[in-house]
């Protein structure tokens, strides 16, 4: 049984996709769309036969799944008007901006034929499998917290400066864009988060996005999480999650990088040998769609989640004493 997909928005997000779609054997895909002629042209060049559409109403015509690789501001009309015509909705995260909006938007989507579900890229990955598995042995011992850190020279990244609305404050900005992934990876494996204080530093410019963030949060047991996010400088990004436990602490690096250690030198949990990282994610989340769209259990980020992480960033941004 193949799924047919349309894709609207083709930035960085939605080219990735739409290149694993085409090699993923449960999907077809059947209209892209970008507003942006320059992106539509970036993935014409890479990909010629694939299926361009002339408009987001053309693109979803006849669509089992559409994919949202838009910014927030247009997702929510996006997302219903998939949902109205009884289209399963798979959306990039945030969700929205405004968290009234967003709460509207899950709630319409919660009556939808299928529940709209959210790309939370490592939900389905290999690193947390294999922390699941290392937990369920026993091996992590006590889970005692979560660190997450986050240093960037610039932001937007280098490879994203195509994407302009990442720099702006009212929609951008890597708190939403990276750290609501890792906020996503601890409710995951501690439960539910409350903010206990948040810090963020902002540039002169009040269009800007943040600078800093440093923030704490605790699960209802007072485990902590502790966020330390920072940009400027010359450095290689660094994004490192470590899960700390009392026998043996894991350590994702870049996403998708499982490393561990016991109290000695950190050691690599997964062998890349023969698989790309990020190709292998997003495979396994496209599988984890094919199995949500037949109505089947899945791993897969549900829009209540997605809420969940998107009120714990928008509360940080603004910042708690």
């Amino acid at each position: 049984m193949t799924h047919r997909m349309a894709i609207i928005g083709l930035g960085i997000m939605g080219r990735r996709m739409l290149e694993n779609a085409l090699q993923h054997p449960a999907f077809e895909l059947i209209g892209a769309w970008d507003p942006s002629s320059e992106s539509v042209a970036k993935t014409q060049a890479a990909h010629p036969g694939a299926p361009f559409s002339a408009s987001a109403d053309a693109a979803m015509a006849g669509a089992d799944v559409v994919y949202l690789a838009c910014p927030p501001g247009p997702r929510k009309a996006y997302a219903l008007q998939a949902a109205a015509a009884g289209q399963g909705v798979f959306m990039e995260k945030p969700l929205g901006t405004d968290p009234a909006q967003s709460r509207d938007l899950v709630a319409q989507l919660r009556q939808a034929r299928l529940p709209g579900v959210v790309n939370f890229t490592q939900a389905a990955s290999r690193g947390f499998e294999e922390l699941h598995r290392a937990m369920a042995a026993g091996e992590t011992g006590e889970l005692l917290g979560i660190d997450i850190v986050v240093n960037y020279p610039a932001w937007p990244r280098a490879w994203q400066k195509e994407a302009e609305w990442l720099r702006w404050r009212h929609e951008g900005g890597y708190t939403r864009e990276v750290i609501s992934h890792f906020l996503f990876l601890a409710g995951r494996f501690l439960g539910p988060l409350t903010l206990q204080q948040a810090l963020p530093r902002y540039p002169q410019d009040p269009t800007l996005c943040e600078l800093d963030m440093l923030a704490r949060l605790t699960t209802a047991q007072g485990q902590p999480v502790t966020v330390m996010a920072t940009t400027g400088g010359q450095q290689p990004d660094r994004q490192e999650v470590t899960v700390r436990g009392s026998r043996m602490n894991y350590q994702f690096r870049e996403f998708y990088q499982l490393w561990r250690s016991d109290g000695g030198p950190w050691q690599e949990a997964l062998d890349w040998t023969t698989e790309d990282p990020r190709t292998s994610a997003l495979q396994r989340q496209l599988t984890q769609v094919d199995l949500w769209l037949q109505g089947l259990p899945h791993q897969l980020a549900t829009a209540e989640e997605a809420l969940a992480v998107q009120d714990l960033v928008e509360a940080m941004l603004v910042g708690k004493q």
